[in-house]
């Protein structure tokens, strides 16, 4: 008999293999640190909180009560991610550790997204409706980054590590500071391995030359 059970539980955890093949593929192309598909699946909390997502979603759609908040709770306290049933998510997302994450409920992503640890896909009060973010094609919000309210941020984008967004961001672009503001928008896809910091601030940029100036016009007075 023990032998039925764990043939069944090999079977079972390779149909859900087969099922989330995108998510395990996304998670061993962008994480360096994979070293198989059986350890993915098995011991990420980015991957076993999506799989908790697909099929609590699938439940939200059916509009039965109660049921999926339950299991997405549940999800949440063995993954540390927090994922609302009733968000839309493309395929190929990635969720790096996983700790934190916070995904509302009219949340949009597209396909092949990448989430560091931290980040929120969250509101700014009590509004109603659409009051999520929307996040296009291939794009990669920083570790702790916060991207609140009904706005965009366009495919090929890169929010870096603890920014704030609260303005829709164009397909392109990468935005850092608080609050969030675009340092590059050049047409070219960003790259998912992305170093969160080396990220350019023109910021800090005019705050260096304006320094050099005032020094300049100091060793000018004492001249």
């Amino acid at each position: 008999m023990s032998w039925v059970i764990i043939i069944g539980i090999i079977f079972f955890i390779w149909v859900i293999s087969l099922i989330f093949s995108g998510e395990i593929k996304a998670a061993k192309d962008r994480d360096p640190a994979a070293k198989s598909s059986w350890e993915i699946l098995l011991l990420y909390p980015g991957v076993h909180a999506i799989i908790a997502y697909r099929i609590t979603n699938v439940l939200w759609k059916m509009k039965i009560p109660f049921i999926p908040r339950v299991l997405s709770q549940l999800a949440r306290f063995l993954t540390g991610v927090e994922i609302h049933p009733g968000a839309t998510i493309g395929k190929g997302l990635f969720i790096d550790h996983g700790m934190g994450v916070v995904i509302g409920e009219t949340t949009i992503i597209g396909d092949n997204v990448t989430l560091f640890q931290g980040v929120t896909l969250g509101g700014t009060g009590k509004e109603t409706g659409k009051r999520h973010p929307t996040l296009g094609d291939n794009v990669v919000i920083g570790t702790g980054a916060k991207v609140l309210g009904n706005i965009q941020v366009g495919s090929n984008s890169y929010v870096g590590a603890n920014a704030v967004v609260i303005k829709n961001v164009p397909p392109n672009a990468t935005v850092v500071g608080v609050p969030g503001h675009i340092t590059r928008q050049d047409g070219k896809r960003i790259d998912i391995e992305m170093d969160h910091i080396h990220v350019s601030d023109p910021m800090m940029q005019h705050m260096v030359e304006l320094l050099k100036r005032v020094k300049t016009l100091e060793d000018k007075l004492k001249e």
